[in-house]
């Protein structure tokens, strides 16, 4: 592209930003340059960015990546976004119908008092039941049974148990939405220990001052372990001598080696079955301690309110990492036996429509969602890309909010919601 066309691009963006930001923070006086951040001198949340880069698309006509919504932090490089971008679309959104079908049972797991007693209980009796259907970041779904799932959560517990995990040793899970924290959550309790789900780091340039957000909660929770992904590894290790309990930083290559089989501890009701914490960003982190008695409880009462069956699917882009996406997507799909369909926070935030696209496509029955995404959806996606849309199956639309709902949107990594 040209110098003229690109003086250009950059003149129209900063044009754009500005009068964006006069209409969402009218009483501001700021001044827009091709250096502002846009979250620290612009006031943009993640929010904001979102729309934003919606905005960004339609003015220019052109298709962002996804991580632009995360990787961009200034107008200089959503200007470099564009120009590179241009002559680009996204793949459209797939319509075509996909009928997830699993067994028509009744029956359900009600002698289990664990986690891992629900698994193997749907093993033994539909191990190639899917389980979860994934949409990967890189743009490829994935399906997993009973039987993988069990599979993957086997091989990471005999990884942890091979590098010293012994039995009430808490491990911290700081990853995205993907096949690794499926299997890591549930290879923890296999290996005896306690899950501490924790938020991954958004942009690679504040994962040292996301890390050390994270010092205090992997304190209070005395975590043994830490798994995460290669970007986070390095800073993770510099912090360790802040953590006296830390002994190893793991990533998914470092679980991937063969071990040899573990003898599995005996695990009861009123044992931990992780450790939920606040994020900290309205004030100092926040632990509750969950048993498997208490989370079962939970979700048979979830089920019992929704008359939830083997015959839902539920649609879910909410975080792992907190109540709604852990216990009532993901663990109560797991119990009811029926799958769950999910993608990341980052792809719904960057295309909304892909949440409401995935309920049409897999007839889904059930999601949830803050009070946000809904108005999100009513307000901010063109109607042209909602043409023969079909939402009849959805039958249960939960939604969560909370006081804090609006400090914990300040950011992306905080896209918990308190819900």
């Amino acid at each position: 592209m040209s110098g003229d066309a690109a003086l250009d691009t950059a003149q129209r963006l900063i044009a754009l930003i500005e009068a964006f930001v006069r209409e969402s923070r009218p009483q501001a006086k700021l001044t827009v340059t091709v250096d502002s951040s846009l979250e620290r001198d612009l006031g943009l949340d993640s929010l904001a960015r979102a729309e934003l880069l919606l905005r960004v698309e339609r003015e220019f006509n052109v298709s962002l990546p996804d991580q632009t919504l995360n990787s961009a932090e200034t107008p200089r490089d959503l200007a470099r976004s564009v120009m590179s971008a241009h002559g680009t679309h996204h793949a459209a959104v797939d319509r075509s119908l996909r009928a997830l079908v699993v067994e028509d049972t009744h029956a359900l797991p009600v002698t289990a008092t664990t986690l891992p007693e629900v698994l193997e209980w749907h093993v033994a009796r539909h191990p190639q039941q899917l389980q979860i259907y994934l949409y990967g970041d890189d743009d490829r779904e994935y399906e997993i049974s009973y039987a993988a799932l069990q599979e993957g959560a086997q091989a990471i517990a005999a990884a942890l148990v091979a590098r010293g995990l012994e039995p009430g040793d808490t491990v911290a899970i700081m990853l995205p939405t993907g096949r690794e924290y499926f299997f890591s959550f549930f290879g923890i309790l296999l290996a005896g220990g306690v899950p501490v789900p924790i938020y991954p780091p958004v942009r690679l340039s504040q994962i040292e001052d996301h890390m050390r957000r994270h010092v205090a909660i992997l304190q209070n929770a005395r975590v043994k372990m830490l798994i995460t992904g290669p970007e986070a590894k390095p800073v993770a290790l510099l912090l360790r001598s802040q953590i006296d309990t830390l002994d190893s930083v793991l990533t998914g290559s470092d679980l991937a080696q063969k071990h040899a089989a573990f003898t599995r501890p005996a695990i009861a009701a009123s044992d931990i079955g992780f450790l939920q914490y606040t994020s900290g960003s309205t004030g100092i982190p926040k632990g509750v301690v969950l048993t498997h008695a208490n989370l079962l409880a939970n979700v048979r009462a979830m089920g019992e309110v929704v008359q939830a069956h083997a015959g839902d699917v539920f649609v879910s882009w909410l975080p792992l990492y907190h109540d709604m996406g852990l216990i009532g997507s993901w663990l109560g799909s797991l119990y009811f036996g029926f799958p769950l369909v999910i993608m990341s926070p980052l792809a719904f935030l960057a295309r909304p429509q892909r949440w409401l696209w995935a309920i049409h496509r897999h007839r889904g029955t059930l999601s949830a969602a803050p009070n946000f995404a809904y108005e999100l959806c009513a307000r901010k996606i063109d109607e042209r890309e909602l043409e023969g849309l079909d939402l009849s199956s959805w039958r249960y639309a939960f939604n969560g909010r909370s006081e804090e709902h609006t400090s914990e949107l300040q950011s992306h990594h905080d896209l918990v919601c308190r819900l």
